[in-house]
């Protein structure tokens, strides 16, 4: 056995673990919970929590805590020791069904949205047995869900679970009339691959801006950028390389099942990809990559930049989430299998997402909104803002075939001719990949590529899975009632075939004619999170996510109103950022450049009176101009914020930063990197893209 057998997953409370330490009556009854949503016994609750606390201390645990994910996309923790109490001074340890089955946390400091007010303080964690609890840091660390004294939830687990039985429930109805009544469930899966850079720490401990925005907010663009495409692919950095091998074996112990690495397209940029897991598992375990990934990179001397556009120029960094569904008997249902056109089953899954993402294009552009994947999406390194969904020639062709009633033989499978005979052969994909499109088909899932980097899984996937589920709920109720199954079914598939066709776009999604297309179409367009998060509380949103009870008009309103409040409030970091490094290190650093310069000027015609001096004199008026550019832009910055609407309702201020404040920002940030090229290195105040790119 190899050491990567023996130690994946040694810090985790998993099912080998499990059956290993519990009583037999014990584990069925468990699995009873995590297999088909049972409700959970006490006493079973109770059996689970001693040989937790057990085997955690002896894997040198001395705490636990229940470990959530609140409305703001990061993790949080309290921790408590396993100690109690006895008489003589004295201790044991214990660790309650009570107090693995519940926990209680603050409810009005972590963000609410208005659920909760200042001073109502209480909410409850509640134990995820359907995720293995790990230990981290010497903590036992149970995944919960978050809720508040009067059941609203207040975190990002809580709604993926609801639709994820929502969807469950739709597609088990759905397979029922297909006669796949040994199928009680179906599970979302997904495998979330995590963009990402690295920079030196001693670098990035110099930059005000990556240290509190996470991206840098002045920055010229070096001579070399990733022009060459000399990255993306290469070898690997052994300082680079060093950092994966930890990565990989602090994410295997914790069992994340870390398959794929490489460099990205930009340089600096790096990739890492798992093996797909149920969608609250991979949730978890992204939120854990993500945090591990910071540690580690630390140990390594380098800092990991999670933020979806941290250097203007080069490409920003995603997440993209690869989503299907799985029966509890192993069948995924969007596997088209050798011959897609001849499966009925297939081709209804694959028309209810096609006629959930058509529906609800608003939606899904919402559920990747953030002032950070603003920067991103659009910039020919990304999917655009506008919704469309790739799913190549054979598909589109069997769709088209079905459409219009011609028949359809399937395409004839081929070998790929490379010309050299020594190499073996091997079948050619019936169809070709899409990069550039948001939402592509791409074998046996979906791949929705519009998620941010630092963002969390959870609401795309939330979002996903409820509108999905309505799909399936609509086929459903349609075919329950057909008098002739068949019949409905073909005619089922061919109108929403008709009906939806305009969200199939097999084309490139940068080009500037696509535009146009979509707007012709009738395609959804919402260029920023401005745009997108009031789309939460459109009265078809608020109906369809109450009808599956993932989220009520009240949670709906609270995402709407927290991400446009992070919205205004990451702007304004951000510009405040921007006002302090252009007061207080450039422009003092380039005026005393400046004086410099026009000293130097002065001793030369000192020296050599009769000689023309345009170098000097034609730089220092060049850097004379740029800092009265520069405070120029100060100022109007300055404007810009005190002038910014307050105590008014988060849409109002979201606008009024996207509008007026990011374009002072802009302005200034011209400023600055205009006078960076002409201002001598060593007078710089702070490292530049060419040493933060290329010094790892």
């Amino acid at each position: 056995m190899s050491s990567m057998d023996q130690t994946f997953g040694i810090n985790v409370f998993n099912d080998f673990i499990m059956r290993e330490r519990l009583p037999r009556e014990t584990y069925r009854a468990l699995h009873k919970t995590i297999d088909d949503g049972r409700r959970l016994d006490p006493q079973v609750a109770s059996v689970v929590a001693n040989a937790m606390k057990d085997w955690a201390i002896e894997r040198g645990a001395t705490h636990y805590t229940h470990w959530f994910q609140p409305l703001n996309s990061v993790t949080a923790e309290k921790h408590d020791a396993f100690i109690t109490p006895v008489a003589g001074g004295r201790v044991i340890s214990e660790f309650s069904g009570k107090e693995l089955v519940r926990g209680e946390a603050d409810a009005s400091s972590l963000p609410s949205g208005g659920l909760r007010s200042t001073f109502e303080a209480r909410g409850y964690t509640a134990w995820d047995p359907t995720s293995y609890a790990f230990i981290k840091d010497h903590t036992l660390c149970v995944p919960t869900a978050y809720c508040s004294y009067s059941g609203e939830a207040l975190d990002k687990k809580t709604p993926l679970l609801r639709s994820m039985e929502a969807v469950s429930k739709q597609a088990v109805r759905v397979l029922h009339l297909f006669g796949r009544t040994d199928c009680t469930r179906v599970l979302p899966s997904v495998g979330p691959e995590q963009e990402y850079f690295l920079v030196d720490k001693a670098l990035y401990d110099r930059r005000s801006d990556l240290i509190f925005a996470g991206r840098t907010l002045f920055g010229a663009y070096p001579p070399k950028g990733q022009e060459l495409g000399d990255h993306f692919f290469g070898t690997i950095k052994p300082r680079v390389q060093a950092f994966m091998t930890e990565l990989n074996e602090e994410l295997w112990k914790l069992g994340v099942l870390a398959k794929t690495e490489h460099n990205e397209t930009a340089p600096a940029q790096h990739e890492m990809a798992p093996i797909y897991s149920v969608v609250n598992v991979a949730c978890d375990h992204n939120q854990l990559t993500m945090e591990i990934m910071k540690k580690v990179a630390g140990r390594h001397g380098l800092m990991c930049l999670l933020n979806e556009k941290p250097f203007e120029g080069v490409n920003g960094s995603g997440k993209h989430n690869n989503w299907s569904l799985t029966t509890n008997t192993g069948y995924n249902l969007l596997e088209p299998g050798d011959s897609p056109h001849e499966s009925a089953q297939f081709l209804l899954f694959l028309m209810s997402v096609i006629k959930a993402v058509d529906e609800n294009q608003d939606m899904l552009r919402a559920s990747v909104a953030s002032a950070g994947n603003d920067h991103r999406l659009g910039g020919f390194e990304a999917p655009p803002s506008i919704i469309s969904i790739f799913l190549g020639d054979e598909l589109t062709e069997i769709l088209e075939a079905l459409e219009s009633g011609a028949s359809y033989n399937g395409r004839e499978k081929t070998d790929m001719a490379i010309g050299v005979h020594m190499l073996p052969k091997f079948p050619r994909d019936t169809t070709d990949r899409n990069r550039t499109s948001p939402f592509a088909f791409t074998g046996n899932k979906f791949e929705f590529r519009m998620l941010g980097s630092s963002a969390s899984i959870a609401t795309a996937n939330v979002v996903l899975n409820t509108i999905v589920a309505e799909s399936l709920r609509q086929f459903a109720d349609e075919l329950e009632e057909a008098e002739s199954f068949q019949e409905a079914l073909h005619d089922l598939i061919v109108r929403t075939i008709r009906e939806h066709k305009r969200i199939i776009f097999n084309g490139n999604n940068y080009a500037e004619d696509w535009l146009e297309e979509a707007r012709r179409r009738g395609l959804v367009r919402l260029d920023t999170t401005v745009d997108a998060l009031p789309c939460y509380m459109a009265e078809k949103n608020i109906r369809l996510f109450s009808t599956h009870k993932v989220l009520s008009e009240n949670e709906l309103r609270s995402r709407r109103d927290i991400g446009l409040d992070s919205y205004a409030k990451m702007i304004g970091i951000e510009a405040k950022t921007m006002l302090m490094m252009a007061r207080r290190e450039i422009l003092p650093a380039v005026l005393r450049y400046a004086g410099d310069m026009a000293e130097a000027g002065n001793r030369m015609r000192s020296f050599l009176p009769a000689q023309p001096h345009t170098a000097a004199e034609s730089l220092t008026a060049q850097l004379t101009a740029g800092c009265d550019r520069l405070h120029a832009g100060i100022k109007a910055l300055e404007a810009a914020m005190d002038a910014r609407p307050r105590d008014t309702d988060p849409l109002t201020e979201a606008r009024y930063m996207k509008d007026t404040v990011l374009p002072a920002m802009r302005d200034l940030r011209k400023a600055a990197d205009d006078l960076e090229q002409i201002t001598d290195r060593k007078a710089w105040p702070f490292p530049t893209y060419d040493e933060l790119l290329f010094n790892v």
